[in-house]
């Protein structure tokens, strides 16, 4: 029996640090054969170059699919998609994967699942049934679901969500989430290897912030990230560790405010391109919160029992642990935010913190029906009527 060839399709850093342990697990598996496409702020130098963390991992990159423009407007945006389009229709042409498997909802992952729509090649999605409502991910999640045939689901709620899209409940698979995987399989960095890497002290206090373009609220970036920033010079003692956004609209933005920032507090500051998987995890694990608007603060802090401000409507929708403070894009109430995350109260009940996520093993999960599911006649799909009384 020939092996099953697997492309797994990676556009951003942040992706392919959940996707890392399922491609280990397929390129382990006997009866299946990884394949790798990579794309976006991957081949980027502006955003680090990071197809390179993949290759030093072990991985063998089958496809590049240039398609980022050096331009964060809608229309550069929107032409980076017709270039994916182009380059996936050749990339599907050339590998002839069995299955083509992409994670959530960005727009490089839009454009490959659009190529192997048209080229006739089964789809799995991972992350669908989710909501970001600030963001138009929102949208660009459901179409994808909607050109998938296999679709594995982080919590209960996202596989109902998904099946109420009309998808087969038998060909949506609540997995989990797949960052959980990494932090328990990881040698996380101890403290003193953590600042040696970053070569940045922390401080007494620490905090981790990452913050997006909310896509849908075009002028509302550069006020609500200014409104941050104050709040952030105000504090004392607190180290800030910033990690740049990937590349959306208005990242250009958002990235020059924050180089600004950093060279106003040099002492207590510092910005990175990218952190790759193991020092932004190990990041969370010696920071006191995180703070921003990156579905990692939900995602991933809980496991870590840390402490998130959730600033702005840009994961509105999203399922949130207790450990989550949500804020509007104040700085009356950012300040106030961070006066709970430091409270005793908030402190203490942070070891009891639950994952909405689950408890790990969602890679695994995944390669065991990527190797064993029937793909025969799967092409065609039905759509699946809730039964309404």
């Amino acid at each position: 029996m020939a092996q099953r060839r697997i492309c797994v399709v990676t556009g951003s850093r942040a992706e392919y640090g959940l996707l890392r342990w399922m491609l280990e697990g397929i390129k382990a598996c006997a009866d299946l054969e990884l394949q790798i496409a990579v794309t976006g702020s991957h081949l980027s130098p502006e955003f680090g170059l990071t197809y390179r963390a993949i290759e030093q991992d072990g991985f063998h990159i089958d496809a590049k699919v240039e398609m980022l423009l050096s331009s964060d407007s809608s229309v550069g945006i929107a032409k980076s998609m017709g270039l994916g389009l182009i380059g996936f229709a050749d990339a599907w042409a050339q590998l002839h994967p069995d299955v083509v498997v992409v994670l959530g909802d960005r727009y490089e992952i839009l454009a490959a699942a659009t190529a192997a729509m048209i080229a006739r090649l089964p789809i799995a999605h991972i992350h669908g049934g989710e909501s970001t409502e600030g963001a138009i991910d929102e949208s660009v999640r459901h179409a994808v679901s909607k050109m998938a045939q296999l679709h594995f689901v982080a919590a209960e709620p996202y596989r109902r969500r998904v099946i109420q899209l009309g998808e087969q409940p038998d060909r949506v698979f609540l997995v989990g989430g797949l960052g959980v995987d990494s932090i328990l399989r990881l040698a996380l960095l101890d403290r003193g290897e953590l600042q040696r890497s970053l070569n940045f002290a922390l401080g007494a206090k620490n905090l981790l912030v990452t913050f997006h373009p909310a896509t849908l609220d075009e002028e509302a970036v550069r006020a609500q990230l200014g409104e941050l920033l104050i709040v952030l010079g105000e504090l004392h003692e607190t180290h800030l560790i910033f990690t740049l956004p990937n590349a959306d609209t208005e990242s250009h933005t958002i990235s020059l405010m924050i180089e600004e920032f950093v060279a106003a507090h040099p002492h207590s500051s510092r910005a990175f391109k990218s952190l790759g998987q193991l020092r932004y995890l190990s990041c969370l694990k010696h920071c006191d919160g995180v703070v921003g608007n990156s579905s990692s603060g939900l995602t991933e802090a809980p496991s870590f029992h840390r402490g998130t401000i959730n600033v702005g409507d840009r994961q509105r929708g999203r399922l949130k642990a207790a450990s989550v403070i949500d804020c509007p894009a104040n700085a009356a109430a950012i300040r106030d935010a961070l006066q709970r995350l430091y409270s005793a109260e908030f402190v203490a009940g942070l070891e009891h913190t639950v994952s909405p996520y689950g408890e790990g093993g969602a890679s695994e999960r995944i390669v065991e029906t990527l190797r064993t599911v029937s793909l025969s006649g799967i092409l065609k799909k039905r759509f699946y009527d809730l039964q309404f009384d």
